[in-house]
C-alpha cells in the first residue's frame, strides 16, 4: 500500500480524486470500530482485489491504482457535466 500511496503522490492532479474514492471505500461511522481509523473495509478491498487480479491476497499494482484513479476522475467529470 505504501508504494501505491507514493504513486498517487507523484500525480497531484489525482489527489482530490483519491480522497473522494477513499471516502467511498471507508465505512460509515468508521470511528466506532477498530482500528478507529478511516481505512477501507477489508472485505471490500479483498473483493476488489479478486475482481482485479483474481487473488484476494494480490498486492495492488501502483500503476493500476493511478490508472483507476484517472478513470474515476474522468467518470466523475462526465457525470457532473
Amino acid at each position: 500500500m505504501i508504494g501505491a500511496g507514493f504513486a498517487v503522490l507523484r500525480h497531484p492532479s489525482l489527489w482530490l480524486t483519491a480522497l473522494v474514492e477513499l471516502r467511498r471505500f471507508v465505512p460509515d461511522r468508521w470511528w466506532t470500530r477498530r482500528p478507529f481509523l478511516p481505512v477501507p473495509d477489508r472485505d471490500l478491498v479483498r473483493f476488489r482485489l479478486v475482481t482485479q487480479y483474481g487473488d484476494p491476497d494480490h498486492r495492488p499494482d501502483p500503476d493500476d491504482l493511478v490508472a483507476w484513479l484517472g478513470w474515476c476522475r474522468e467518470e466523475n467529470r462526465r457525470r457532473h457535466h
